[in-house]
């Protein structure tokens, strides 16, 4: 199945999704552009009123139903402030390290739809001025955006319309290089989205029918903790496909499928996973399977918030999470060639 993945196609969709700003609670735009190329591929993604897309699948067996889920809100910031001298205050909008967007491009988008471009500096950027400069603790008190505007006192900042609540997006500097490798900000979780993609595409060219009905869930809200905490009505299972984890004793490299037997919020569903691992092999399918020690998925908001399902998670392995990421178009082929095989696989789970 994976001579038939388009994984050009994967590529300039990956492009589009990195190269449009999605902060947690700033998906409109995204989920316009995702509805427009789900809508081409000839089928149906409805926003939900949180503002998740979803978009069914009928199967062979319509007594059953198999939930994807991927998000496609990124790590972020707010305006909390706006300083006397013209710079502005952040706020976290999902979990990293201040240090990791230290000197980043980024953008301020107004709710006016203006946007202003800007750079993210310590509060004592040069070594050449501050004595201390190395040893600042990176912290949300001691970072700030420097605009890249005539501005000189909060006046003038808010003459640009600029105000408290604004949401910052980072720059993700995209590259993707001839050997396979792409590194990114925010390929968590636009990496899955774009191997979900490709699933689509596929069925839709080979004209294959799901062994179940299909629901995939596209979640606006991940990073912050509640993206698929309520489901439609008549979902058995879920698989969650985001980002896997690497480093420290796990075992996965950037050109495999991770498959996740447990993270931070417990065990996985046993027959999924053991199902899983098992269409790896069967199919030839490069994978690891790793624990997550500091992790939660859309499958774990999902079974927080009260659903009763089964749980599983898989995706593109991913070097760096939450920093300067990088991943492999071998992952992000995989994964889209695991779902696949899931999919049509008729056995009871």
């Amino acid at each position: 199945m994976k001579a038939y993945i388009d994984s050009e196609y994967m590529i300039e969709q990956l492009k589009m999704l990195l190269n449009t700003p999605s902060p947690s609670g700033y998906c409109g735009l995204i989920m316009s552009k995702l509805q427009e190329e789900v809508r081409r591929l000839g089928y149906t993604m409805t926003i939900t009123n949180k503002g998740n897309g979803l978009i069914s699948i009928p199967g062979a067996d319509g007594s059953r139903t198999t939930a994807l889920s991927a998000h496609v809100d990124t790590l972020g910031a707010m305006v909390r402030s706006i300083k006397e001298k013209g710079t502005l205050r952040m706020t976290y909008v999902g979990g990293y390290m201040m240090g990791s967007i230290e000197n980043e491009y980024c953008v301020v988008h107004t709710r006016d739809g203006r946007t202003y471009d800007g750079t993210i500096l310590t509060t004592k950027p040069s070594v050449h001025v501050f004595p201390d400069a190395r040893e600042l603790k990176r912290e949300d008190a001691h970072m700030e955006v420097r605009l890249d505007e005539l501005v000189g006192s909060k006046n003038d900042v808010e003459a640009l319309g600029i105000r408290v609540g604004d949401f910052i997006s980072f720059d993700p500097r995209l590259q993707v290089k001839q050997n396979g490798f792409i590194k990114s900000r925010h390929l968590d979780d636009k990496a899955s989205v774009a191997a979900i993609l490709g699933l689509l595409k596929l069925l839709c060219d080979q004209q294959l029918v799901p062994a179940v009905n299909v629901v995939i869930l596209i979640s606006t809200y991940e990073e912050v903790g509640h993206g698929a905490a309520s489901l439609p009505e008549g979902i058995d299972e879920l698989i969650a496909v985001d980002m896997g984890a690497m480093g420290d004793d796990l075992t996965a490299t950037e050109r495999q499928v991770s498959i996740c037997a447990k993270d931070s919020s417990g065990p996985y569903d046993y027959r999924m996973t053991s199902k899983l691992i098992a269409l790896a092999e069967s199919q030839e399918i490069d994978y690891a399977v790793d624990i997550y020690p500091q992790y939660g998925s859309d499958a774990s908001a999902a079974l927080k918030g009260g659903a009763d399902i089964r749980a599983a998670l898989i995706g593109p392995a991913v070097h760096a999470s939450h920093s300067m990421e990088r991943t492999h178009v071998d992952a992000i082929v995989g994964t889209t060639a695991l779902l696949t095989a899931y999919l049509l696989d008729p056995a009871e789970r």
